[in-house]
């Protein structure tokens, strides 16, 4: 059975890599749930590539409907082609839509699913799922056929703890949270990502960016992404370790700031911070 080791694009820690692959062996679908920018997306995508499957990408939104996922009958377009008589409608499979899950049921393959972002869809959504998940099977009534998994596909689904998934849902699943990063493990990505990165100007660049993360009161903490898109500015600026560590004490903000912080709420805290820092030093 194959196991997933990380890749050389993504840095998968051990508890994260024992996860995926006790998913895997219990064939139950992995629930992936950490604060956005932790990469649960990329996780399905590096999985994939590590197991050499095809990936399958289910993007939830608010109005997804489980049923989508399955298959939608397009009544409208079989009425429209009727009324102007159109031979094809004479047969029903002709106006089925397949969806993601018949898809990967369906494949010649075992593939990698993603049901990406779960927790955006209405309450009954994961619930309404469970018997095809579990069964790997559902029943299309207008063919009256039974749709059953060729082979099992290798399910990830990921959360960003918007709402609370139902209990019935979280006991079929293998469940891990990605924590964020620590300071080695995130200067390991840093790595994977800008091999060439002075060994200073990552130093630096990791002190500013957590202490940006630590500042209380942040409405929205900068990710791991962010911090990627901050030290490729930093090199197009050709910014150095000393330019960092030299920054007016007063200002408090990094240069650049907009890479990292994306709401005004968050610039006017470290704007509110930085007068009450020359105050305190003006007495």
């Amino acid at each position: 059975m194959a196991r997933f080791e990380g890749t050389e694009n993504y840095v998968a820690t051990d508890d994260l890599r024992v996860a995926v692959n006790a998913a895997i062996a219990l064939e139950r679908p992995l629930l992936v749930k950490g604060e956005p920018g932790t990469g649960k997306t990329v996780l399905a995508h590096e999985i994939a590539k590590a197991l050499g499957k095809n990936l399958i990408t289910w993007h939830i939104k608010s109005t997804t409907k489980a049923q989508q996922g399955l298959y939608e009958y397009d009544a409208v377009t079989r009425l429209r082609d009727g009324q102007l008589g159109d031979a094809k409608t004479g047969d029903i499979r002709n106006y089925i839509i397949r969806g993601k899950l018949w898809e990967a049921f369906t494949a010649p393959e075992a593939p990698v699913l993603l049901i990406d972002e779960i927790d955006k869809a209405d309450i009954e959504f994961p619930n309404d799922l469970l018997l095809e998940l579990d069964r790997m099977e559902f029943y299309v009534y207008e063919t009256r056929e039974m749709v059953v998994a060729q082979h099992r596909p290798v399910v990830i689904i990921t959360s960003n703890n918007e709402k609370e998934l139902p209990d019935a849902f979280l006991r079929r699943c293998f469940f891990h949270y990605i924590r964020f990063p620590d300071r080695e493990t995130m200067a390991h990505i840093v790595d994977v990502h800008f091999p060439g990165l002075q060994k200073e100007l990552l130093r630096e660049a990791l002190t500013a960016f957590y202490e940006v993360r630590d500042v209380p009161g942040l409405k929205k903490k900068p990710s791991t992404s962010e911090l990627l898109d901050w030290i490729k500015l930093l090199m197009v600026e050709d910014m150095s370790a000393e330019d960092l560590r030299q920054r007016d004490p007063q200002k408090l903000i990094p240069p650049l700031h907009g890479a990292l912080l994306k709401n005004e709420q968050d610039v006017h805290l470290f704007e509110r911070l930085a007068f009450i820092n020359r105050r305190e030093r003006g007495k």
